[in-house]
């Protein structure tokens, strides 16, 4: 059975500087490059996802418009479809990437599993299609799309080995909440 390797949302707005900043997030960015110059053959394939929202509506209530956002179900605009905010980070080489996926165009979205491939698919369907049995996982951020990703590999029936050096969170709280939700939902933490 086969590995994928899920890279979650390293982009521009999730990174220093961005709407939505997480920190460390360059620095994860780097260290993804890093891993792929290493291990890219280990994986059958390896997926990166972008949150990729509508600019003309709220995406279904997950722009805070017409109020200040309660960062759980509202956020500022962030991540808007063809603009440099949603592009990945200029630290994270994408040139291994074999599956490009965008979520969250017009509905609120933070699991990868959530998006569709380039080609209009699902990743359900491409994890059966490579045979994928074992996921692992690193990107941004921890607390929220790496979380939620992980989740449903998991609910899909597949092992799931969260990268922990190569992810970062909103919280530090949050972000070790997570990871303890993870492992007790039988995900494995590895460095």
């Amino acid at each position: 059975m086969g590995t994928a390797l899920f890279i979650v949302d390293i982009q521009n707005d999730f990174t220093e500087g961005g709407a939505l900043a997480v920190a460390g997030g360059a620095s994860v960015a780097a260290a993804v490059t890093a891993h792929l110059r290493e291990h890219a053959d280990d994986y059958d394939i390896i997926v990166a996802s972008r949150d990729w929202h509508d600019a003309d509506n709220d995406n279904g209530g997950h722009f805070a418009v017409d109020a200040e956002p309660d960062f759980e179900d509202s956020w500022p605009v962030h991540c808007v479809a063809g603009t440099a905010g949603a592009d990945y980070h200029p630290a994270f080489d994408t040139s291994r990437v074999t599956h490009h996926v965008r979520k969250g165009q017009g509905v609120p979205a933070y699991s990868l599993f959530e998006g569709t491939t380039d080609s209009g698919g699902t990743v359900r369907d491409l994890l059966d299609q490579y045979g994928i049995q074992t996921v692992e996982v690193a990107g941004l951020a921890t607390d929220y799309c790496v979380r939620a990703s992980a989740l449903d590999a998991l609910a899909h029936g597949r092992e799931v080995r969260v990268l922990t050096s190569l992810v970062a969170g909103v919280a530090p709280v949050s972000s070790e909440a997570a990871l303890a939700e993870l492992a007790q939902a039988g995900a494995e933490l590895v460095v």
